[in-house]
């Protein structure tokens, strides 16, 4: 169906999906089941699909991945450092959205597990994951205080 004469980039989304309990931020991560970084942890997230919008993609991989269903979420940033994902050249569009309260998680799709870190006791991450949420928290769009 589609024929370029130059390589192209795989577009992938990431939720920053932050909750609070007794007034401390958490994060809500995924231990991958699958390589690259396969028992890492990781932003939940895919590829997006060619009939999906950016959005839709990232509330589809959230739930996927998490069991947590959202009504929307806001773009954050672009990440596309050239290295960022060893299997190919990867560009990530990170959403985000705070939910009212921490809210129940499993694995799904191809997440070993999900589950709630406090935002300042972050296990090693995947990716450039640690990058996209030190890259939010200094945005200002949501106080941590």
């Amino acid at each position: 169906m589609y024929s370029y004469k130059y390589p192209r980039m795989a577009l992938t989304v990431d939720a920053l999906v932050i909750a609070n309990k007794n007034s401390k931020p958490h994060l809500l991560l995924i231990e991958r089941g699958i390589e690259p970084f396969k028992g890492m942890w990781a932003l939940p997230g895919g590829f997006v699909n060619m009939d999906e919008t950016l959005e839709d993609a990232c509330v589809r991989e959230l739930n996927e991945e998490t069991g947590i269903v959202v009504g929307e979420m806001k773009q954050f940033k672009a990440f596309d450092a050239v290295n960022r994902d060893p299997r190919h050249r990867t560009i990530s569009v990170v959403h985000y959205v705070i939910l009212d309260e921490l809210t129940e998680a499993k694995g799904g799709d191809d997440a070993k597990q999900a589950k709630w870190f406090l935002l300042e006791q972050l296990p090693s991450l995947a990716f450039d994951h640690r990058h996209v949420i030190e890259s939010f928290k200094a945005s200002g769009l949501v106080s941590f205080t």
